[in-house]
């Protein structure tokens, strides 16, 4: 099979997995509704409370987690082309670190502020990006030290999210749950929160594959093709945060989808992102609805946070390719 037809398969295959997923997220829970009743309710709705629990339930939940799954490994996607690390990801690299300290800033000290959340994570994203280029910075960019100085940054902002929290621990309410990240309670105004922001993310990574696929080749080959390497490196960072910001603004610092969405995606399709910015927002869309879905109908009545389980799944692949990359 030509190279072109097995991507176009597997987007597809995507595709599937992605609309799965949803489905599955809207067809499970507590609530005992068959699959013939929600496919009645989505086509038909009426004011039953059945339909409640789908409309105002269940399907702005599954649209949040699909948006920040798609977000999410857009922005790993995205950064480890610009980085040139594959281990780069928003939460492992501190990017995620930064929006959250952000956005849990307003939530607990202004919280009449909480429509600012996600404008003052995506500054608080781009400021921890920026100091991890500065302390990673030595004579040009090498991706261990990039990784080294995200760790460092992730910690630090990390310390501060917990020292927030043992300060001012009579107003955490839900802050607790973005340690994790989950997507408990997410409602249609959270939908309407990051939507804008996912479609704006995934137009620009597409718009960027471009580039991303000459970053890949190295500072001078880049230079050499007339790309301003530093100027496109952090308007691409720009992108990358804006789409970890929003996400962190309404599930919290769900880790690891940016990391190993993206590199399943490259082992499947390879490294052109004219398909890999497709295939990973769909496999990033399926894999967190999934995930979810489990999180909560595998131990109920108890509902597990999806960060728990993308930990379950992130860890290993992580220490996997920490051992085959360095």
């Amino acid at each position: 099979m030509e190279r072109s037809v097995w991507r176009i398969v597997m987007l597809l295959l995507f595709a599937a997995m992605a609309v799965t997923g949803c489905f599955l997220s809207i067809a499970l829970g507590a609530a005992d509704i068959s699959l013939s009743q929600v496919v009645e309710i989505l086509l038909h709705p009426q004011a039953a409370p059945q339909d409640q629990i789908i409309w105002n339930i269940r399907l702005p939940r599954t649209i949040v987690g699909a948006l920040v799954g798609l977000n999410l490994a857009l922005s790993g996607a995205i950064l480890q082309a610009v980085m040139r690390n594959p281990l780069a990801d928003p939460h492992i690299i501190g990017i995620s670190s930064g929006a959250g300290i952000a956005g849990i800033t307003v939530m607990i000290l202004f919280p009449a502020l909480e429509y600012l959340i996600t404008p003052v994570a995506f500054v608080g994203a781009m400021l921890a990006a920026v100091a991890i280029y500065m302390l990673a910075w030595k004579n040009g960019i090498k991706p261990v030290r990039i990784i080294l100085a995200g760790v460092a940054v992730s910690a630090f902002l990390s310390a501060g999210i917990s020292g927030l929290l043992v300060f001012y621990s009579d107003r955490v309410n839900g802050a607790l749950m973005w340690m994790v990240g989950g997507l408990a309670a997410r409602s249609w105004p959270h939908v309407s929160i990051i939507v804008s922001y996912a479609m704006l993310g995934l137009v620009l990574a597409i718009a960027s594959s471009h580039y991303l696929n000459i970053l890949q080749l190295g500072d001078d080959m880049a230079k050499g093709l007339g790309v301003n390497v530093e100027v496109t490196r952090i308007v691409l960072t720009a992108i990358a945060a804006l789409l970890a910001a929003s996400a962190v603004s309404v599930v919290g610092l769900l880790g690891f989808v940016g990391l190993v969405i993206p590199h399943v995606s490259r082992l499947i399709l390879g490294s052109d992102y004219r398909f890999l910015i497709p295939g990973a927002a769909l496999l990033g869309i399926a894999i967190v609805t999934l995930s979810d879905t489990f999180a909560r109908v595998a131990f109920a009545p108890v509902e597990l946070p999806v960060g728990i389980i993308m930990a379950f799944i992130g860890a290993p692949f992580f220490l996997f390719l920490l051992r085959r990359e360095l």
